[in-house]
Formats: C-alpha cells, sequence, structure tokens
C-alpha cells in the first residue's frame, strides 16, 4: 500500500477538448499515494486517455491543478512539461511504441537521452538495462536483437523495461496486457509488481478488465473520478 502522501493530485480539474464542450472532464479530486498500486476502469470513450493526457502534461486543464512529485505540471512551459514528464513518468503504451529496427537495449535506453537525473540514477544504464531484461523475463541475448522481431510477449516486456529504468516515481501503463493471454498476463504483472516495488515507484495501470483488479492496492472507476460534463450555455 502507499505510504498516504500523494505523489499525484488533481484538484479541481476541467477540461474541454477545442470544439467538443459537450465532451471534456471535470475531475474534482484524485489522487494517487506513493508506492500505491492502482487500476483506473473504463469503457471506451469514458476519458482514460484524457486523464493520462492531463497527468503527462501533454494537455493543460482550462482550470485546476495537476500536482506530481510536488510540481503543478500547468505551471510549467511546454519544453519544461516534456523534461519533467521524462523524469517523473516511465510510460508502458498499449502498442509498445517500440523503435523496431533499434536494438532492445537502445529502446530500454531512449527515455535516459531527455532525462539527466533519471539517467543518474540508472546508474551503468547499460548494465541496468541488462538486469531489467533478466528480471523480466527476456531471454539473455535479446538485448542485441532487433525489437521488431521479438514475439508480443517480450516487446511487452522490453516496454515494461523501458518504463522502469532509472526509477521514475511513476509508472503509467496503458491498456498494457490487452494483447496476452489470461495466463501470460499474470506472468507479466507479477513481473512489473515487483520491479515497480523494487524500484520505488507508483503505479498507475488504466484497463477495462475489472479481473486485474486482484493484482492492485486499489480499483478506481473512472465514473468515481470525474463528475458529468456541463455543456457550454
Amino acid at each position: 500500500m502507499g505510504s498516504g502522501h500523494p505523489i499525484l493530485s488533481l484538484k479541481d480539474v476541467r477540461y474541454r477538448w477545442p470544439g467538443r464542450t459537450s465532451f471534456g472532464l471535470d475531475i474534482p479530486d484524485f489522487s494517487i499515494a506513493r508506492s500505491e498500486s492502482v487500476l483506473l476502469l473504463g469503457e471506451s470513450g469514458s476519458g482514460k486517455s484524457t486523464l493520462l493526457s492531463l497527468i503527462c502534461g501533454t494537455i493543460t486543464p482550462q482550470a485546476g491543478s495537476v500536482t506530481l512529485s510536488g510540481t503543478d505540471i500547468a505551471s510549467l512551459s511546454a519544453g519544461k512539461r516534456d523534461r519533467f514528464r521524462a523524469e517523473q513518468i516511465g510510460l508502458i503504451f498499449q502498442q509498445f511504441n517500440l523503435l523496431p529496427y533499434a536494438s532492445v537495449l537502445d529502446n530500454i535506453l531512449l527515455p535516459l537521452r531527455f532525462a539527466p537525473q533519471r539517467r543518474a540514477r540508472a546508474g551503468s544504464a547499460a548494465d541496468t538495462a541488462k538486469s531489467l531484461c533478466i528480471d523480466l523475463g527476456l531471454p539473455q541475448d535479446a538485448i542485441a536483437a532487433q525489437a521488431g522481431t521479438l514475439s508480443v510477449g517480450q516487446q511487452q516486456r522490453v516496454a515494461a523495461a523501458r518504463a522502469l529504468i532509472g526509477a521514475p516515481p511513476l509508472i503509467i501503463a496503458d491498456e498494457p496486457t490487452s494483447a496476452l493471454d489470461a495466463a501470460t498476463q499474470a506472468t507479466f504483472l507479477n513481473l512489473l509488481f515487483a520491479q515497480a516495488r523494487a524500484s520505488g515507484s507508483t503505479l498507475l495501470m488504466v484497463s477495462h478488465d475489472a479481473r486485474l483488479g486482484t493484482h492492485f492496492d486499489r480499483m478506481v472507476q473512472m465514473s468515481d473520478v470525474t463528475k458529468p460534463v456541463q455543456a457550454a450555455a
């Protein structure tokens, strides 16, 4: 469970997509404690992707605050938000977003290019990447392979290693198990949780599958995070 001190806090957040006043998010109060693991559930169209974009700072709210590690993301310039995101957040995308012709090692090390503090935390980055691969169950010779030659399950583990390297305070996983069968899902989640605990990272996973909830400290519905959007008059 988390320590009780929020690493992430959204207060009175309001966001409307330009030209779509009837669609957006109103979030009165949502927070995640340090080292907590949270499963965020919601169907397509519920606003999960918009919420992740607000947390990552790729969009900023029209009102309210999004605070991560004590910093109000919306108060930063676009360039500073990009650097802050690279330092503070490890992302596991649904489609993994690996560079297919680059090696596994280069894919894992990629976020460190934009995050000097995270790079320093990684120590000997190549050795750390290799250790992560081993801990995540990848073959020892996979580190030199082109990412595009790996199986789906192996690519997913590379994506997890890329998110975990340098111990970012927050790991965000967006539907990372949707392409996997139940047994492979369980194996991946166990490995991911073990690595997140080892690095002291907080884990926020987005999914539509409530069956994954038993793995997490807390399960939250998008409908409990947001209130109905009021369309402009």
